[in-house]
C-alpha cells in the first residue's frame, strides 16, 4: 500500500528532524509551494517538490551570504536545510510579519534590484537561467491539457525561445533573483526584503526587470513602473527586446496553474484557461487574476 504524504505532513516531519516543535504550524497560503508558519518560533516553513532540491540548497546558500554582505533578503533559519521528506524538500525561513498598510511599491524593488546587481559575483554556483523549462515540463507531464492546448502551448514556447536567443541585453549577465516581481517583497518593519530565491540564476540583468512590468496585466500603473525605473536607473521600455520577455514571462507563469490544475484544483483550472486563450488570441492587454 502506497502512503500519500501531505505538504502539511511533510512539513511537520521536517520541523521534528530541524529541532522545531510543530505545535503552532498553520497554513498561509498555497500556490506553486505550500507554505507554513511556526508562530510560536517565528518561522515560515516552505514546503517544495522534492524536484527542486538542488535550487533550494542554492536558494540557501545565496540568501545566506547575502545577508552576510547587508543585502536584504529574507533569511533562512539557522537550523540544517532543506530538509527532504519525499516527495518534498522542505526549508525554514525568518518570518517578517506583514503590517496594514500594503505591500511595498514597485519602487522599492527597484532600489533592492540596483544594489543586487551591484554585488560582487557571490562564491555560490549559480545555474545559467534557461527559459521556459519548468514550463515544458508541466505541459510534457499535464493531464489537464487537451491534445490542442499542448501542442500550440510547445510551438509558442518554441517561437519565443528562438526570438529570445536572438536578443541583445545592454545591460550585460550577472546574478539575477530570476523571479523578481513586487510580490516577492515583504516589509521588514520601515525596511524591505526579496524574498523567494528558488529560481536564482546567471543571466542577462533584464530579466529581473521584465516581470514588474508584465504586472500590467495585474493592474500595475504607469506611474509604478515609472517609479521603479527611475529607482534601478535604467528604463527597459527603452529597449525593444522588453515585450518578449514579458511574453516568456506570461508563458511561464501557467507552470504553476497547469500542476495546480492536474492535482483538481478548479479555480485554477479556471484561471488556466482564461490566461490561455488571452495568450492564443495576442490579447497583450488582459487583465489576469492571481488565483
Amino acid at each position: 500500500m502506497t502512503l500519500t504524504v501531505s505538504p502539511e505532513s511533510a512539513a511537520r516531519l521536517a520541523c521534528r528532524a530541524s529541532g522545531l516543535a510543530d505545535r503552532s504550524l498553520t497554513q498561509l497560503h498555497h500556490h506553486a509551494t505550500s507554505v507554513f508558519l511556526l508562530a510560536d518560533d517565528g518561522v515560515v516553513v516552505r514546503v517544495s517538490s522534492d524536484s527542486q532540491q538542488r535550487q533550494l540548497e542554492t536558494a540557501v546558500s545565496l540568501t545566506r551570504w547575502l545577508v552576510a554582505n547587508d543585502f536584504p533578503a529574507t533569511e533562512p533559519v539557522d537550523v540544517p536545510q532543506p530538509v527532504a521528506c519525499a516527495p518534498y524538500v522542505v526549508t525554514f525561513w525568518r518570518h517578517y510579519p506583514q503590517p496594514q498598510r500594503g505591500a511595498p511599491s514597485a519602487g522599492r524593488l527597484g532600489d533592492l534590484l540596483r544594489a543586487l546587481h551591484a554585488l560582487p559575483p557571490p562564491p555560490v554556483s549559480l545555474p545559467q537561467y534557461q527559459p521556459l523549462t519548468s514550463l515544458k515540463s508541466a505541459v510534457d507531464s499535464s493531464t489537464y491539457l487537451e491534445p490542442s492546448e499542448r501542442e500550440w502551448l510547445a510551438a509558442r514556447r518554441e517561437e519565443l525561445l528562438d526570438t529570445y536567443g536572438k536578443l541583445e541585453f545592454p545591460l550585460g549577465q550577472g546574478h539575477i533573483h530570476g523571479d523578481a516581481y513586487p510580490g516577492n517583497t515583504l516589509w521588514d518593519e520601515q525596511d524591505v526584503r526579496l524574498g523567494d530565491w528558488d529560481e536564482a540564476a546567471v543571466g542577462p540583468r533584464e530579466l529581473d526587470l521584465a516581470n514588474t512590468f508584465q504586472g500590467v496585466r495585474f493592474g500595475r500603473t504607469s506611474a509604478e513602473l515609472d517609479d521603479f525605473s527611475l529607482r534601478y536607473g535604467y528604463d527597459i521600455r527603452q529597449w525593444p527586446g522588453l515585450p518578449v520577455l514579458c511574453e516568456i514571462r506570461d508563458l511561464h507563469t501557467l507552470g504553476s496553474f497547469i500542476r495546480r490544475a492536474d492535482q483538481g484544483d478548479a479555480g485554477a483550472g479556471r484561471q488556466l484557461s482564461h490566461r490561455f486563450e488571452t495568450l492564443r488570441n495576442s490579447d497583450g492587454q488582459a487583465q489576469w487574476g492571481a488565483a
